[in-house]
């Protein structure tokens, strides 16, 4: 396994080949750009150029700022929210299968949004119901937890399962109410299959975008707490650790972490089950590492996912659709090789 230098170097490397995959995202799209005008708009922007009377570099500026930018950051920052909650859920419950839909967050937000688009006409109400369902999904699977006295994995899983089971049914009732005539139930169907299509720089990144990060940049730190939590529940406690206490901080900043993500794209699946599996494949268990990397490569895969909607269909298809396909090959490719990286 890596030594602790190592680690460092291989979360440099991913983060190199980030930063590459942004400026070749910025260049592709219908609207064709190369280095010699993102270099030329960038020395604009550097000197303060006025670029009005240049129509070739206005036009660059508008597809950068206005369309691709956008996308771009909110691809960032929802894969790797969604690397990180996935890889703190598997770290805390020691359960390679785990993922942010576990506990029925996924579930509880898809049916906040639903119904928020056929109660509400303001999309930023859309937005709040998404968020709050989330957090109440979470908060029906600690309350049956709660009736059974447990905070163990086990019982945590399974409040998750009826939790999810519950808000799944309750989706399929608004669908069933949903007006087909106003487009009530396309725009449910295409919000659950994920799209970052909305994402805009002056709405969703601003409301949904930098509570996201700044969650995200909070969950960086629980590395040493998730290595303690992945021990037995007696271990942990051996070590002066509240057991309960922090699985369900643990829970709550990952519950924060998946439905934000569904606000601002709808639902998108498999990210934060596979991405955790190949970064503890490539550094190992040990979550003070781990977490970055599921980060990096979360965003690398969503970015590469939009990428592929954009450029290789000539309509826009839910980017949750391509994550789906990705993520089943790449399961079934990892699945053989599930327990490595554990110990």
């Amino acid at each position: 396994m890596f030594r602790e230098k190592s680690r460092y170097a291989v979360i440099f490397f991913f983060f190199i080949i980030l930063l590459a995959a942004v400026v070749i995202s910025i260049m592709l799209g219908r609207y064709a750009v190369n280095f010699t005008d993102i270099f030329m708009w960038v020395k604009a922007l550097i000197t303060g150029a006025d670029i009005s009377g240049n129509e070739k570099l206005s036009n660059i500026s508008t597809v950068i700022f206005e369309i691709r930018l956008p996308r771009i950051i909110g691809a960032l920052i929802i894969g790797a929210a969604l690397g990180v909650s996935g890889a703190m859920l598997q770290s805390v419950f020691a359960n390679p299968l785990v993922s942010p839909g576990i506990m029925g967050v996924l579930s509880g937000a898809s049916f906040g949004a639903a119904f928020g688009i056929i109660t509400f006409s303001s999309w930023a109400l859309v937005q709040i119901s998404t968020l709050l369902f989330g957090i109440l999904a979470l908060m029906l699977s600690l309350f049956i937890a709660f009736i059974y006295r447990s905070t163990s994995s086990l019982m945590l899983i399974l409040g998750g399962m009826i939790s999810g089971a519950f808000f799944n049914a309750l989706l399929s009732i608004v669908k069933l109410a949903a007006d087909p005539n106003n487009d009530e139930l396309a725009s449910i169907v295409f919000w659950l299959m994920g799209s970052l299509a909305v994402v805009d720089s002056s709405g969703t990144l601003i409301k949904a975008g930098v509570p996201l990060f700044i969650v995200l940049i909070i969950a960086l730190f629980f590395g040493k707490i998730l290595n303690i939590l992945a021990m037995s529940d007696e271990e942990a406690k051996s070590l002066g650790l509240n057991t309960g206490f922090y699985k369900i901080i643990v829970l709550i900043i990952s519950t924060i972490l998946a439905s934000l993500t569904v606000v601002m794209a709808g639902n998108i699946g498999w990210v934060g089950l596979i991405i955790p599996h190949i970064s503890r494949m490539i550094i190992g268990p040990d979550n003070r590492y781990l977490l970055p990397l599921s980060a990096l490569l979360g965003s690398l895969f969503l970015l590469i996912c939009d990428n592929v909607v954009r450029n290789l269909f000539p309509y826009e298809i839910p980017l949750g659709i391509i994550t789906s396909l990705i993520g089943l090959v790449v399961f079934v490719i990892i699945l053989k090789n599930k327990g490595k990286g554990w110990r």
